[in-house]
């Protein structure tokens, strides 16, 4: 369990398929998982006695990351309520956010999943909201300056403008990410959310949420993942505190 914002690929300890029962998150914990769908997607082939050649890396369409993607999140929400995954029943918000289905779960478990390419990140908190994200860590906006005049607070594009012009690209990701991590926590879509709250931006310092519009700030956590060279992500709570348990999940031994 690690007690601060910011998780490297050293802090995120290895899990292999079968899962069994998992252990819930506690209070002010967040367990974070991050799947590649292509090393993944071998063994689900081998599962459905489809071979998927010598090993490495399995090549997706659009149709199968779309369902290798719920098969896995299924399969990690089953290991926590102790079914199988197939009998984990999801429904949308009215906001279009996926969570359990409380008429046929009786659990306290929050989740958000996050895509990029194929690899996702998912987190699963019991103590309130959740919300993650995931973007390329090469990733580079348009004239990020002029986004973020546009989409964010007055307070973060002046922070933005502020810093040296080498810093702009990897503070512009970075700050994208936790916005869109804390939107997704709270689950109200992104349409006029971006502004309602300011993170921090200056990439030296740990990320937080500064300011929120109709909310306490402190009542937020924030926190910065990077699962590997390639990619970054973020995950918010709407809890004072956050410890994260970061797991990458990795195929059976025998089909790995």
């Amino acid at each position: 369990m690690i007690q601060g914002e910011l998780i490297g690929p050293d802090d995120f300890n290895d899990c292999r398929i079968p899962l069994r029962q998992l252990e819930m998150p506690g209070p002010s914990e967040v367990h974070a998982w991050y799947l590649d769908l292509g090393l993944l997607g071998r063994s689900l082939q081998l599962a459905l006695d489809e071979p998927g050649g010598s090993g490495g890396s399995t090549r997706l369409t659009l149709g199968q990351l779309r369902f290798a993607r719920y098969f896995y999140l299924r399969l990690l929400l089953g290991g926590y309520l102790g079914i199988p995954g197939k009998e984990v029943s999801i429904n949308r918000s009215r906001k279009g956010k996926p969570e359990l289905d409380r008429t046929v779960h009786d659990s306290d478990l929050h989740f958000s999943i996050a895509k990029s390419d194929d690899r996702v990140l998912i987190g699963l908190s019991t103590s309130g909201l959740v919300g993650v994200d995931l973007e390329p860590a090469a990733r580079r906006a348009h004239r990020p300056l002029s986004v973020a005049r546009r989409y964010f607070t007055a307070r973060e594009s002046a922070a933005l403008e502020a810093l040296h012009p080498d810093q702009v690209d990897d503070a512009f990701l970075r700050a994208w990410a936790c916005k869109e991590a804390v939107v997704k926590a709270s689950g109200e879509g992104i349409a006029n959310q971006l502004c309602r709250f300011s993170v921090q931006m200056d990439p030296s310092r740990l990320p937080a949420i500064l300011d929120f519009e109709g909310d306490d700030a402190s009542r937020w956590s924030l926190a910065v993942i990077r699962p590997d060279a390639g990619y970054l992500g973020a995950v918010a709570t709407h809890h004072s505190t956050m410890a994260i348990r970061a797991c990458r999940l990795l195929p059976n031994k025998s089909v790995s």
